[in-house]
């Protein structure tokens, strides 16, 4: 498993770098051909909006996906991603040892790691006199880290087929999953002024950017207990003698339940409108809420109590508490599945360059998501309590 976390690993696959997402697509077909059948299915369309206010097209990476027993009395959904946040050009691209038995390099944790996990698991229930009593299907999709927005289509058809969802985001260090988390919506609106001479006549202009910083106020004022609000940027203006008349606000903004995305939606063109409106310019905005929120409700809790149980017989305490990042797991778990979605590796400090892996966590997560699947072979799933 090592072995394949560092071979994986060597090979870049920032969520844009289309070669490196091909390359690492080849390697985990390879891998996971001992399996069954991997098909390599082009992602759904996606768009951007650029500085410009321009929206055009955006090109994401293959998808992997498995299907195995399809006629068993139980199925499960095992999903991964193989992009990492980290792009061609960053610095961070070479594994180190840190000291012995921790393992530096991007995507050792988040999460290539858990994808070797996930085979392991895979192979050792094959291996079970339960195995033809467990369907299941893996997605290893190429754009989670931005959302998912080509293999998103894929994630949700497979959700809707099978009775319970094991995704192997990273753990805690000390082994804690995540219970529940917020939403996640990522919004780009340009706003469209009017030029002019920033001397000689700006009151006939219409200034964009600042239409864009007061838009920036109205939605940081909508934070609340429930709801994260994150202006990210703006891009816009000019030389210092014209009255810019473009600029690109991007937000994102994190609901802590369905109540509070709702009311995100409504506040959000509200603060648009009144923008237009009180600095006679145009808006449009571009992007949704890609994550619905997860709460862990009765349904998850039952998903989460038998991890927790296999765990105990395997003498690893199993606890969870709420995150405040979001996953596949949020989409699933919309369909109305049952999901754990931090069945990977234990390890840390993801999305920077000091991200590392518990090297004997790959073996004790492998033994933890094994056993799972085998019992929930034997004593089968269903889709609702």
């Amino acid at each position: 498993m090592l072995a394949q976390v560092e071979r994986w690993c060597a090979v870049n696959s920032g969520s844009r770098n289309l070669p490196g997402l091909a390359a690492t697509a080849g390697l985990l077909a390879d891998a996971f051909a001992s399996l069954g059948e991997v098909r390599a299915l082009d992602p759904a369309d996606a768009s951007q909006m650029l500085p410009s206010g321009d929206v055009v097209s955006l090109a994401h990476g293959q998808n992997l996906h498995l299907i195995v027993r399809p006629q068993a009395r139980t199925r499960v959904l095992l999903t991964g991603h193989y992009d990492t946040v980290f792009p061609v050009d960053h610095p961070f691209q070479t594994l180190d040892w840190r000291e012995p038995g921790i393992l530096n390099g991007p995507g050792v944790a988040d999460m290539k790691g858990g994808i070797a996990v996930m085979l392991a698991a895979l192979t050792a229930l094959e291996a079970s006199p339960w195995a033809h009593d467990l369907g299941y299907e893996v997605v290893l999709n190429s754009d989670e880290e931005v959302s998912s927005p080509g293999s998103a289509p894929l994630l949700l058809e497979a959700a809707r087929r099978v009775d319970a969802g094991l995704t192997f985001e990273p753990a805690l260090p000390d082994g804690t999953l995540a219970g529940a988390r917020p939403g996640s919506g990522n919004f780009a609106i340009h706003i469209a002024g009017r030029a002019a001479h920033a001397g000689r006549e700006p009151e006939k202009g219409r200034n964009a950017v600042i239409a864009a910083a007061d838009l920036a106020l109205r939605l940081s004022a909508l934070i609340a207990p429930d709801l994260k609000v994150n202006v990210a940027k703006i891009e816009g203006g000019g030389p210092n003698n014209v009255v810019p008349d473009s600029a690109v606000l991007r937000v994102n903004m994190r609901p802590a339940t369905p109540e509070a995305e709702t009311r995100a939606h409504a506040a959000l063109e509200g603060a648009i409108a009144a923008v237009a409106r009180a600095h006679d310019v145009s808006a449009h905005r571009h992007g949704n809420f890609a994550r619905p929120p997860k709460p862990l409700d009765a349904n998850q809790l039952r998903l989460f109590e038998l991890v927790k149980s296999t765990g105990a017989d395997l003498g690893l305490p199993i606890g969870w508490r709420d995150a405040g990042g979001v996953c596949d797991g949020n989409n699933l778990a919309a369909t109305g599945l049952a999901v754990v979605d931090t069945l990977g590796v234990r390890g840390g400090a993801i999305h920077s360059a000091d991200e590392y892996l518990i090297v004997e966590s790959l073996g004790e997560r492998a033994r933890l998501a094994g056993l799972l699947l085998m019992r929930i072979a034997r004593l089968g799933f269903s889709r609702a309590a």
